[in-house]
Parts: structure tokens; C-alpha cells; sequence
């Protein structure tokens, strides 16, 4: 097995004067989620083309499961399942027959093809729908059996465009509890998605897309860290004391935000260090905390700020396909 299981190398893609993809490098090895996130434009669906065989690269190379995506594309095809952003399985017939026909178009026997129709009914909770027209399906069904169809070859590797688009909170959770089942039994994911909290939640490593470029890369905790603010919040036992503590935290630099109805007072740390310094320093003016909360700042923050400082002139432009 090949150490990284999806590796992308100084790939781009051009479409005529559009710039889609810029010298974007990517790697997630066996067993892995990587989340990778994105406005529109960003390049987000034309990268997951690309790595399904589905569109040439401009330049640059990539591997999916040790074969070359442009040499050897039938060889990744045999080794990937895709699911795109719209639901592409057929309306006119039941989701059985839909995973049995893509199971005898794999090659499978009848039997064995039957047999595996059953095991992903039973997966993805579809058994009591399995004889219904997919058309009388709801949405999150629907999204549900289209990842089965595309794990019906037990693909090491699954592309995942954005497949909880337009899910409700609770089709959504049901979603992430399978992706995780399938990543516990050694399937690799390519995850793309504008639910920042999908990402934080799933993903083993996080790229940030912007204009076509990767602007940052890490785990979520490492993300965080690199770019988001960690805070201390006080609350105060008597609210006569805001002021006095919101004075005493200024003096020294801190930048506290106070809130009135909290009866709470917020400060930017760097460690815990931090944190020992504005205890000793409320205690100074006789002020008595009755909680301290240390909180991380949240994907959406980091992300926020990463592509707020993403200014990359010289793109001629973008798009996503």
C-alpha cells in the first residue's frame, strides 16, 4: 500500500484564460479524512474531477492509491467512488435494482450482486425503501444511496463533493456517523464542503481553497492554533466589579471585552500562562471570579481569517466545474 493513499503535486488546470488550479499540493494517507474547504470558485469540484479521471490537469501530477491519475486512469477508476453534488442514481426504479444493475456492471454475479445490494441497504438504513421508486425518496434518502452506489465496489478511495448540500441537521448527522464507519474500516476520503463545521467534525487534516491556490493546510486543532485566538472568559460573581476588572485588564495590554448582561469579562491568551497572569491580576483589585472558561477559537474564525488574507493578484481567475 502506498504511504499516501491521495497525492497531489504542483497540480493546475486552465480553462483558456481562467485559472482554476494553481500549483495546489495535497496528500491523505490510508484510513484518513481530508476535508477540503472552499468558496464557490474556489476549485473545490474541478480538483475532485481531476483525481476521478474525469478532466485532464494543466500541469503537475497525482497519484490516487499508488496509480498515476493521467497513465493509469483506468487503474484509479477501479479503485475510487465518486459522489458529486446532485444525487445521479436513477429516479425510475428502486434503490435495490440501482445497486444491484451498478454491482453487475462492476462485474459481479447476480447473487453476489443481490448480496451486496442488501448489505448497503442495510448500512445506510434504506431496507424498508428498497422496492420504493428512488423518485419517492426523500432528499437525505436519496444522498444516502447515492454513497452507496459509489461504495458498491469497495473503493479504498471515495471522493466526497460536498455530499450533505441541502441535507437537514439530522440526514447530515446520519451522513457523518457513516463517513466515519467507513474511514474506521480503512477507506480514504477526499471530503470537500462549505459546512466549516463538517470539516472541523470529520476531517483528520484540513486545505483551505481560495482562487484555485491552498492559502493553509493542517490538522483543525493545528489550523486553530495558527490563526484563530484563544480567549479566557470571567464571570464575575458580583457585577459591581466589571469595571474594576475591565480597568485592571486594560492597564496591562490585554484587550478584555466585557459583557454586561454575562456579567462577564473576555481576554485574548496565548497559553496558560496567560490565564495565571489575569487571575493574579483580578485578585489584585479585589475582584472574585466564579468561573473561567478557556475557549478555542472555531473553524469558522480561522477560516474566515484565512481567506480574508488570501489577496493573491496575478490570477487571471477562477472556476469551479
Amino acid at each position: 500500500m502506498p504511504k499516501n493513499m491521495i497525492e497531489v503535486v504542483g497540480m493546475s488546470k486552465r480553462f483558456g484564460p481562467l485559472t482554476a488550479l494553481d500549483d495546489v499540493h495535497l496528500a491523505a494517507p490510508a484510513g484518513a479524512i481530508l476535508g477540503l474547504l472552499g468558496h464557490n470558485g474556489a476549485g473545490k469540484s474541478t480538483l475532485v474531477n481531476i483525481l476521478a479521471t474525469l478532466s485532464p490537469p494543466s500541469g503537475g501530477t497525482a497519484t490516487v492509491a499508488g496509480y498515476d491519475i493521467v497513465r493509469q486512469a483506468r487503474q484509479v477508476r477501479r479503485r475510487i467512488g465518486l459522489t458529486g453534488q446532485f444525487a445521479t442514481v436513477d429516479q425510475e426504479i428502486s434503490g435495490r435494482d440501482n445497486l444491484v444493475l451498478i454491482a453487475r456492471l462492476l462485474g459481479a454475479g447476480a447473487h453476489a450482486a443481490r448480496a451486496r445490494a442488501r448489505e448497503l441497504l442495510t448500512l445506510f438504513g434504506l431496507t424498508d425503501a428498497a422496492n420504493r421508486r428512488v423518485r419517492t425518496y426523500s432528499g437525505g434518502m436519496r444522498r444516502r444511496l447515492d454513497l452507496a452506489a459509489s461504495l458498491v465496489g469497495r473503493p479504498p478511495v471515495l471522493f466526497l463533493d460536498e455530499p450533505t448540500t441541502g441535507l437537514d441537521p439530522v440526514s447530515r448527522l446520519n451522513m457523518w456517523q457513516i463517513l466515519r464507519r467507513l474511514v474506521e474500516d480503512g477507506t480514504t476520503v477526499l471530503l470537500t464542503t462549505q459546512h466549516l463545521e463538517e470539516a472541523d467534525r470529520l476531517a483528520d487534516s484540513i486545505a483551505v481553497l481560495s482562487e484555485g491556490r491552498v492559502i493553509a493546510s493542517g490538522t483543525p486543532a493545528e489550523l486553530k492554533a495558527r490563526v484563530g485566538e484563544r480567549t479566557v472568559t470571567a464571570r464575575l460573581s458580583d457585577p459591581a466589579d466589571l469595571a474594576r476588572a475591565v480597568m485592571a485588564l486594560d492597564r496591562e495590554g490585554l484587550r478584555p471585552v466585557h459583557d454586561e448582561k454575562e456579567r462577564s469579562v473576555t481576554v485574548p491568551v496565548a497559553g496558560s500562562r496567560d490565564v495565571a497572569v489575569i487571575v493574579r491580576l483580578l485578585d489584585a483589585v479585589g475582584v472574585e471570579a466564579r468561573e473561567l472558561t478557556f475557549a478555542e477559537p472555531g473553524i469558522d474564525e480561522v477560516y474566515l481569517t484565512l481567506v480574508r488574507h488570501s489577496a493573491t493578484p496575478g490570477l487571471v481567475g477562477s472556476r469551479d466545474t
